[in-house]
């Protein structure tokens, strides 16, 4: 049996046809007899619009507010797969940020992971339930919400990972893994089966939107393997590995 933290960013989540397929997924990880921790984004652009109903109210709106606003996304498409997981057949607990325990410091709008203990996280799983965060957003010392800024549920879900002891930690989005260029741009280009840490941080800092900086850097520090695939394809994605890993050892790879 493994832990697996799965990651579905917006695009896997756009709508509800969308998150009732990424249920599926995840009931079929869950049924293979692995342990399940799913984070997500808001769906599709409900971020964008968020900030553009704040701004057409207040060209300058408050940080504490702007953060407030901001997590609601992930609430919606959380409460919804869980939802959806159990119309599956599955049992399925929905966390925020805070209540997956995400501390961070006081930065709005571009908050830092001080700590993260996932107490609650860790007793659905369990009691043999699929638990699900909405990534992106945290609390701060004086309570209030805070979030982590773009790529900001990456870096939750690894974060997530590491705090669980998850042996992967899948990244799921909208293509087939990393490319040696963007392969909705250049048809030629060629997916890498694997990688290591040095070098998707040097795409990433060249401009690669694949994996965020600061989501690369935490998986690194903790040697936690990271693999990057499609949610709306069943082809093997990227792995992202530490020295000396076997990724042939890696649970879930199908």
């Amino acid at each position: 049996m493994a832990l697996i933290v799965q990651k579905y960013g917006g695009s896997s989540v756009a709508d509800t046809e969308s998150i009732k397929r990424v249920a599926k997924r995840v009931v079929e990880t869950e049924k293979k007899g692995n342990k399940v921790a799913v984070v997500v984004s808001a769906m599709g652009d409900t971020t964008d619009d968020l900030i553009d109903q704040a701004l057409s109210i207040d060209s300058n709106p408050p940080e504490r507010e702007m953060d407030m606003l901001m997590t609601a996304g992930e609430r919606i498409s959380m409460s919804l797969l869980a939802m959806a997981i159990h119309a599956e057949g599955s049992r399925a607990h929905s966390f925020t940020g805070q209540q997956a325990g995400f501390f961070t410091d006081a930065r709005y709008g571009a908050a830092h992971i001080k700590a993260v203990r996932p107490d609650r996280v860790k007793n659905a799983l369990s009691l043999g339930d699929i638990a699900i965060v909405a990534g992106f957003q945290g609390i701060n010392a004086k309570g209030d919400a805070t979030t982590l800024g773009r790529g900001g549920s990456d870096t939750s879900a690894v974060a997530l990972a590491v705090a669980l002891g998850a042996d992967i930690c899948e990244i799921y989005t909208d293509v087939d893994g990393i490319f040696t260029a963007d392969p909705r741009i250049v048809p030629s280009a060629r997916r890498i089966p694997s990688i290591d840490y040095e070098s998707i941080l040097e795409m990433a800092s060249c401009g690669s939107k694949v994996l965020a900086l600061r989501c690369v850097e935490y998986a690194q520090r903790f040697n936690m393997p990271l693999h990057v695939r499609s949610s709306f394809s069943r082809r093997p994605g990227t792995l992202v590995v530490p020295d000396g890993i076997d990724p042939r050892a890696l649970p879930n790879l199908d």
